[in-house]
């Protein structure tokens, strides 16, 4: 098979994880269960296929750097687990939009917008021959989602949006893939073993064994720039909506609900921590409480995820698919264009991986 051609918009903690995946993995042998891949071939595409040609960052520290130095540079904190070469990719300048929180500016270290010449980002994607570009823009980054998105169509790439900012599950912006000929993903990524995907099977169960569930609740904790971008309420909109459809989309009536707040405790670095409760009522209408805790490496739990996508959408780019991908995006995504139970968006996937399943 050919290889993959992707490009990533930003080079923080999910960035670092991802590509030390490709590196780590890049030997893996096929038809084996290997620990912390749910395929090593995904439909006819091995890990070691991914090559990544292009970045954007607004980091100055970053902007110009190899990638495979700018993913290991502050304010990173993903763990080193693969030795990275050099990839022979500069970052480039990204515009800043309103990628960036007021008080973010001074931790990612942006650079001066008034002597700084930005690149164009459409001609970065066309000379790199890029095929997917890929979405890690920090939470609360509307603007600057819409204009990726957009310089994605205008460079011929698909997209995969691993931000809540809802692009393939907002009906305009799928048309307007559609209309380009080309296939989108998302939105906001699920992590392998997250705080989403145990919440909603936890709620999945208890409505499958004839439990009521009366309300829940679900509080994060972690260390890195995401959570301390979080920590301004406005930027939370779309990452509210997207965690909360997630759990409730499974429940066939109103459930009262609390997802966040996610707060921010500089010592945990990428590490993070979850907490969900869940009261119901079962038998006899007798109570019952279910109290969990969930500590993970927070990136590589997302590249687990982002690393089988990518070759997911370069499949529908070889078959010709276009617009929003239904299959992928209901099991890799909290906010899909479709939410069905996660069992049933796996075997959607197995499905396209066959060819079964068109989108």
């Amino acid at each position: 098979m050919s290889e993959i051609r992707v490009a990533l918009i930003g080079t923080g903690n999910s960035a670092s994880a991802l590509i030390q995946g490709v590196h780590y993995y890049k030997n893996a042998k096929e038809n084996t269960t290997v620990p912390g891949l749910m395929h090593v071939n995904f439909g006819g595409y091995h890990i070691n296929d991914i090559k990544f040609v292009a970045a954007f960052e607004v980091n100055k520290d970053k902007i110009g750097k190899d990638l495979s130095e700018a993913i290991f540079l502050k304010p990173n904190c993903c763990v080193k687990f693969a030795k990275v070469p050099k990839l022979n990719v500069k970052v480039s300048t990204g515009p800043i939009l309103d990628g960036v929180a007021d008080h973010m500016k001074q931790v990612f270290n942006i650079y001066d917008e008034k002597n700084h010449r930005i690149d164009n980002v459409v001609d970065v994607l066309k000379e790199a021959k890029t095929e997917v570009l890929v979405n890690y823009l920090p939470v609360g980054s509307r603007e600057a989602t819409r204009f990726y998105a957009q310089a994605a169509i205008d460079a011929g790439c698909a997209f995969v949006n691993c931000m809540p900012e809802f692009i393939a599950s907002d009906q305009e912006w799928s048309k307007k893939f559609e209309s380009a000929g080309l296939p989108v993903a998302g939105d906001d990524i699920k992590s392998q073993v997250g705080a989403t995907i145990l919440h909603r099977n936890l709620v999945r169960l208890c409505i499958d064994r004839g439990v009521i569930v009366d309300q829940t609740y679900q509080l994060n904790l972690g260390g890195d720039t995401d959570f301390l971008n979080m920590t301004v309420e406005e930027r939370l909109k779309t990452k509210r909506v997207s965690k909360t459809e997630a759990v409730t989309s499974l429940v066939p009536y109103e459930l009262p609900t609390r997802i966040g707040p996610s707060d921010y405790v500089h010592f945990l670095n990428n590490k993070k921590i979850c907490y969900i409760t869940l009261n119901g009522r079962k038998f006899g209408d007798r109570p019952i409480t279910i109290n969990v805790k969930l500590e993970v490496e927070d990136s590589p739990n997302s590249a687990g995820v982002v690393i089988d996508l990518v070759r997911a959408i370069k499949i529908a780019l070889d078959r010709k698919i276009k617009g929003s991908l239904l299959s992928v995006s209901s099991y890799a995504f909290k906010h899909p264009p479709i939410q069905v139970p996660d069992s049933i968006a796996k075997n959607w996937v197995e499905e396209y991986i066959e060819g079964k399943r068109e989108r």
